[in-house]
């Protein structure tokens, strides 16, 4: 009962942003700027995505086998595809994540051995994106001339990079009780895994380079979306608004992002003083590159062999 409430809550958050942001679209205008330019400049999107999927991926493999949970190359770039399938369908942005952790349990590794991979996997991205969005806040500032609008961007960013730096260092605190009480256990343990990838010499520039990469191929990702509709934004406006709206949208509140991420993005393009139709505009699109990404991974889902085999009991739980 608690988690159909909770999807319902969810999915009246997708719907209610969605009208509040597409009240300001203008569907005739952007049906009108798509030809068959704009069809290859989407098609570019869809690879770059599937690019980004694959470095994910490769990241992903350098996690799991520290947290005792290997995967090759073509086993994790299969749970990732499936993955965003799921992001699409469950009730959050990063829904697709339950799913890996299911499927990496029932491969052998075991429930805590999958649950680590994917949650410091996930902690080293956010990390990875808060340094970016710091990194760009001298040029973000120039950009965005609204006081309210730099104190959102300075409170989102702080949150984040806060909470990041928090983790590590829970990793690193020598108080014995974070190894024990039962609040503390799996996080303290995270956070060790966390820090011996990430400061590694030999794993610790990979990581680095990866996961600056998976966040520099969503402004990638964003301006084919740009060009396919000639959209008035340069590349430099883009890689600084959309690094926080993809930090937002991550926020577990509603259905893949809809929603929060179209009314963050015409809000983001309105403080920068550009046009919130436009912001719209690409968010939508970007939105439809997801999708239909998606989807292709929902077609991996149903000729995987754990669909087939998802009523039998995973492997690793005891009877």
């Amino acid at each position: 009962m608690r988690r159909i409430l909770l999807s319902a809550i969810k999915i009246l958050v997708s719907a209610a942003l969605l009208y509040f942001a597409l009240r300001k679209a203008n569907f005739a205008d952007l049906a009108s700027r798509i030809d068959v330019a704009s069809l290859g400049w989407i098609a570019l999107a869809i690879a770059v995505t599937f690019l980004q999927i694959f470095i994910g991926v490769l990241r992903w493999r350098i996690v799991s086998a520290e947290c005792g949970a290997p995967l090759s190359v073509r086993q994790a770039m299969r749970y990732n595809l499936i993955g965003t399938f799921f992001n699409q369908t469950l009730p959050s942005s990063i829904g697709g994540d339950a799913v890996r952790l299911w499927l990496v349990a029932r491969a052998g590794a075991g429930w805590r051995a999958a649950t680590y991979s994917i949650f410091v996997d996930r902690a080293i991205g956010l990390i990875a994106l808060a340094v970016i969005i710091v990194a760009t806040l001298p040029w973000s500032y120039h950009l965005i001339g609204d006081q309210y609008g730099r104190y959102a961007l300075l409170l989102v960013d702080f949150a984040a990079l806060a909470g990041g730096v928090g983790f590590l260092l829970i990793g690193v605190l020598p108080w014995p009780w974070l190894k024990k009480w039962w609040g503390t256990h799996h996080i303290h343990a995270c956070a060790v895994i966390a820090n011996r990838v990430i400061f590694d010499r030999h794993s610790g520039p990979k990581i680095a380079v990866l996961s600056l990469l998976v966040h520099v191929l969503a402004v990638v990702i964003a301006w084919c979306v740009v060009q396919s509709i000639a959209a008035p934004v340069a590349f430099g406006q883009i890689f600084q608004l959309v690094p926080p709206v993809m930090l937002i949208t991550m926020l577990p509140i509603s259905i893949a992002g809809w929603g929060v991420r179209e009314a963050t993005m015409g809000l983001a393009f309105g403080y920068a003083g550009l046009m919130t139709n436009e912001g719209i505009n690409i968010s939508l699109l970007y939105g439809a590159v997801s999708f239909i990404v998606g989807t292709i991974g929902g077609l991996v889902w149903i000729v995987s062999a754990e669909k087939a085999a998802k009523g039998a009991k995973p492997i690793g739980v005891p009877e």
